[in-house]
């Protein structure tokens, strides 16, 4: 995977002093990031816990052989409120062993949903306690004007914030798990309805297939192939193209513009959980259920369902 450099800045607050004096040995970050929102705030965030970072790129579909112990930091992208099916698959490789975790979201300005409840709910299936998470904002990967330049330098002294603060509640031995927003059934699982095509001016570099994380594109004597059963349109062949060759078909996309393209005006905060606020089901809990901390549910008109537009959120 591409590493994403932190923006200018960024560096010279996560080593202030005021952190470096409380800051762990050692972290993993076990990461899924198609086109690098996730990584950003994945990394920014490790990098302020930790003198040590271990980046675990769950995108590169390699077994954890290891899968180490101390703190892990597990990072993650919202498609339509849910994480996506293959994230949660290859989260649900690791073994926590009674492992801390910290969880982070990452999505495009519209909502995360249930897609941090989830992440909570496969890591404490796998043995890990989260004793902490968040949710934070990144550029839309489909609609770019949508949340377009973050994670910024505000969000950078967000994340490091957050850092700081869990640093905090580890040195007090608080292992309290946080309650978050979300609801149990979960969002229908994110259904892509279309996948990106190739214009005439892919010079057959293979750059997508080597970004796709399902090995979806393959390069032959009749140009690329997309397997659109295997495509999840995380964009990432996309963002990987250094001709512009790869592309949403312009239906589609005016369609995402249309739906999205409003949000482009609104500067979503980025929100964090460290407290316990009331009861926290078991993941086996069936019917539904919202936290009193959990905003207004967005399953009214115009929410994403199995089957209809494609996924709204994608770093």
């Amino acid at each position: 995977m591409p590493s994403y450099p932190l923006r200018t800045g960024t560096a010279s607050i996560i080593r202030s002093e005021h952190l470096a004096m409380r800051m762990i040995d050692k972290t993993d970050l076990f990461c899924f990031s198609p086109t690098g929102g996730t990584a950003e705030v994945g990394r920014t965030f490790a990098d302020a816990m930790a003198d040590v970072v271990e980046f675990v790129d769950l995108c590169a579909n390699k077994p954890v052989s290891d899968p180490g112990d101390g703190i892990a930091v597990f990072a993650a992208p919202v498609f339509a409120g849910r994480l996506p099916p293959v994230a949660a698959e290859r989260i649900r490789s690791v073994d926590g062993h009674g492992r801390v975790a910290i969880s982070l979201v990452v999505y495009g300005t519209r909502a995360f949903d249930d897609a941090l409840l989830e992440l909570n709910d496969i890591l404490a299936e796998r043995g890990f306690t989260v004793i902490a998470s968040g949710a934070f904002i990144a550029e839309h990967s489909i609609v770019r004007s949508v949340g377009q330049g973050r994670p910024d330098g505000r969000d950078a002294d967000d994340i490091v914030g957050f850092a700081g603060r869990v640093l905090s509640k580890i040195g007090r031995g608080d292992s309290a798990v946080p309650s978050v927003p979300g609801n149990r059934p979960y969002r229908p699982d994110p259904v892509a309805s279309s996948h990106p095509t190739t214009s005439d001016g892919c010079t057959l570099c293979g750059r997508c297939a080597k970004a796709c994380p399902v090995g979806a594109i393959a390069i032959g004597n009749d140009g690329v192939v997309t397997d659109e059963r295997a495509c999840f349109m995380c964009m990432a062949c996309v963002k990987a193209c250094p001709e512009k060759a790869r592309g949403l078909p312009a239906p589609v996309m005016d369609a995402m513009t249309a739906k999205l393209g409003p949000l482009a005006s609104v500067r979503r905060p980025n929100e964090t959980f460290l407290r316990r606020q009331g009861p926290y089901p078991a993941p086996a809990s069936t019917g539904p259920w919202t936290h009193p901390a959990s905003r207004t549910s967005s399953r009214s008109s115009g929410s994403r369902g199995a089957g209809s537009a494609p996924p709204t959120g994608s770093p």
